[in-house]
């Protein structure tokens, strides 16, 4: 679906009576990256509604393949194995923990996409910065009340845009259940991340990251008795697409930006994958979202501006 800098949220509360904010504006070099990435992981859900594949083979195979793409790159250079095998014991743990965890992400994310709407399963599943801010907090870190403000309008913004009916199928109910809780997931595996590459570089955490993931989702291919084989080529072609976009250019880009900036920021920009994400299934599934597609698009996009600005001019509440 998360930073060297000081606004990273870190694994353990801080020691020291000093107070960080888990927000702050990145690089001006990673918000392109984050562009890209927003846009490309909001391919996800369309990709996955198309796929005629079980969920947990999806989930499966796109991490699958990323880890094995890492593997030798990892693994035949020198810089990157040494790097590899000298990485601290909590450092290793915390990469596979956020591989697990990310495992954990799309093995509900994943299935939210089928048993939904994309536009309904993609708002609930964007109400990560909601996880992030609160496990920030939890930690001991500063969230300024603006940046809190700035989440629930981008969320009513979600919601709007949704046009969620609490009405819906049991199926759909249950799917937009799966996808908050993958939200849940998405923002511990961020935060997790953050902590993970101030030490590793991202090849190597993308593949301890990724492989953890394929593990975990193995198991929960077995505990839901579905297949990882035997699906035809225009379903092995769409998982193609989702690997390259959403896993290459999108998770893993946020893994980049991770390093530079925080779990709460980047969480919030993820929301752009909403209006992304409902574009492409009303043109190529003909899911057409609600009237209320443009003002919902409208607050968050005010809700993120609030989020990223929140430090400016802001005194410590």
């Amino acid at each position: 679906m998360t930073a060297d800098s000081a606004a990273t949220v870190p694994v353990g509360v801080p020691s020291a009576p000093v107070r960080v904010s888990a927000v702050h504006r990145p690089p001006k070099a990673d918000i392109a990256v984050l562009g890209v990435a927003v846009t490309a992981v909001g391919t996800s859900g369309p990709l996955i509604a198309a796929a005629a594949a079980p969920a947990m083979a999806i989930a499966f195979w796109r991490n699958a393949i990323a880890a094995a793409v890492f593997a030798p790159y990892v693994l035949l250079r020198r810089n990157l194995r040494a790097e590899l095998r000298g990485l601290g014991r909590r450092t290793t743990l915390l990469a596979l923990v956020s591989g697990l965890i990310l495992g954990a992400h799309f093995a509900t994310w994943t299935p939210a996409a089928k048993m939904s709407s994309v536009a309904s399963a993609t708002a609930f599943a964007a109400t990560q910065p909601i996880f992030a801010a609160i496990v920030a907090k939890v930690l001991g870190h500063h969230v300024p009340r603006r940046a809190f403000g700035g989440i629930a309008v981008a969320f009513v913004g979600v919601i709007v845009l949704s046009g969620v009916d609490f009405h819906a199928s049991a199926r759909a109910f249950q799917g937009d259940l799966l996808a908050l809780s993958a939200a849940a997931f998405a923002a511990v595996y961020m935060t997790i991340g953050g902590e993970v590459r101030k030490t590793a570089s991202l090849p190597t955490y993308a593949f301890l990251c990724y492989g953890a993931a394929s593990v975990f989702l193995i198991g929960a291919a077995v505990a839901t008795g579905s297949s990882l084989v035997g699906f035809g080529g225009n379903a092995w072609l769409k998982i193609g697409a989702l690997t390259l976009l959403a896993q290459f250019l999108g998770h893993t880009l946020f893994n980049r930006v991770v390093k530079t900036t925080s779990a709460t920021v980047i969480s919030t920009a993820i929301l752009l994958e909403v209006p992304t994400a409902a574009v492409i299934a009303a043109v190529f599934l003909h899911q057409i979202p609600s009237v209320w597609a443009i003002p919902g698009a409208v607050l968050i996009l005010g809700g993120l501006l609030l989020v990223v600005t929140a430090n400016r001019g802001q005194s410590a509440h």
